[in-house]
């Protein structure tokens, strides 16, 4: 059943950041973490199960997640300076249809439309935006002191090509970038590499050399903090290149981030406003497929190169029979993003359902 969502898409970003969450979100309801029992990437953590980078816009946001039971929950992407959302609406929800977005489909106009209703699969389009470091930093710090015993807050990190700069200063700002997140006390860091906003033709996820040199940069700089890289859906060849590359150099991939697509109003006239806008990342109900065949590949992959990495598994988890799946497929942390906005319950109905994961 959807619910008061906890991110409003009626509400422009500025509004919901400044007046969220809402929903379950906002309800005052605290609810007991049970006893570690798991571990991820060298960190003890109570279920394996959270919200990653999206839709947790604030300290306030991800201090709701961890009261609602959420026990990794991922600052949205930030950035090393201040960076504006795309214009309003960043939200819709796609019409009439219940199945899976294959990879050719997505290749053709998507209808969305401001009504959600289940199966939930929607489109967002934020862009990535930022606040000053100075407000995310402290937010992580009174977030992390927030948690309870066997939760853990990572945070996500996208480097900023800005107008004139080199390479070398590109990948200095992913390096400098994530080492602010990890002295903040993140115990462990995403880097995402896998925005459809900034371009879904280029995707740095898919340039597997520049992905080794940056991730390369960015460990020299954070030292023994984990490392997660968040990817797109990859076909066979290019998965297996990727992992063979840079397996052993990051402590882990989360996959997958959306499935980029143009979406068009009922009309057929384009649903985002900007040039930029034409395709948008589509996630909820329609993407399960790519996650879970990703994890699988993943798993599959770090068995036979014999690699150590962890696998987060993300996308279209909006019931609790998803978790399972991700989890039976190779998730060491399953996360929720579209189906925890609609229902903040969602952790604690997984883990009733599943109390050994």
């Amino acid at each position: 059943m959807l619910r008061t969502p906890f991110f409003d898409p009626n509400k422009t970003y500025k509004e919901n950041w400044e007046e969220g969450p809402f929903g379950d979100f906002a309800d005052g309801v605290v609810l007991e973490e049970k006893e570690s029992t798991f571990e991820f990437l060298g960190q003890k953590i109570s279920y394996p199960l959270g919200i990653p980078a999206g839709p947790l816009l604030n300290g306030k946001f991800v201090d709701a997640a961890l009261d609602k039971g959420w026990s990794v929950p991922v600052h949205k992407t930030v950035r090393s300076a201040v960076h504006p959302c795309n214009d309003w609406p960043n939200v819709l929800a796609l019409k009439d249809f219940p199945g899976d977005l294959s990879i050719e489909r997505a290749k053709e106009p998507l209808v969305v439309i401001p009504e959600y209703s289940e199966p939930l699969s929607i489109t967002n389009s934020f862009g990535n935006p930022s606040y000053d470091p100075e407000i995310w930093m402290r937010d992580l710090r009174a977030s992390i002191a927030h948690a309870k015993e066997g939760q853990l807050v990572m945070c996500s990190f996208e480097g900023t090509k800005r107008e004139g700069m080199t390479t070398e200063e590109y990948i200095a700002d992913w390096a400098n970038g994530m080492k602010m997140i990890a002295d903040t006390g993140v115990k462990i860091v995403e880097a995402n590499f896998s925005c459809p906003n900034e371009g879904a033709a280029t995707l740095l996820c898919f340039d597997v050399s520049k992905v080794k040199t940056v991730v390369t940069a960015i460990k020299e700089k954070i030292g023994v903090v984990p490392l997660v890289i968040k990817i797109a859906y990859f076909g066979e060849a290019e998965l297996r290149e990727l992992v063979t590359e840079v397996g052993g150099i990051v402590d882990g991939f989360s996959a997958i981030n959306t499935i980029p697509a143009p979406v068009v109003n009922e009309d057929g006239s384009q649903a985002l406003p900007g040039a930029h806008r034409v395709k948008s990342g589509i996630c909820g109900h329609a993407v399960k497929w790519a996650g879970v065949d990703m994890v699988k590949r993943l798993r599959a992959l770090r068995e036979e190169l014999g690699m150590s990495y962890g696998i987060i598994g993300s996308g279209g988890v909006t019931v609790p029979e998803d978790f399972k799946e991700y989890r039976d497929a190779g998730a060491d942390v399953v996360m929720s993003a579209t189906g925890a906005m609609w229902n903040g319950y969602l952790a604690k109905e997984i883990k009733e359902k599943y109390p050994n994961a």
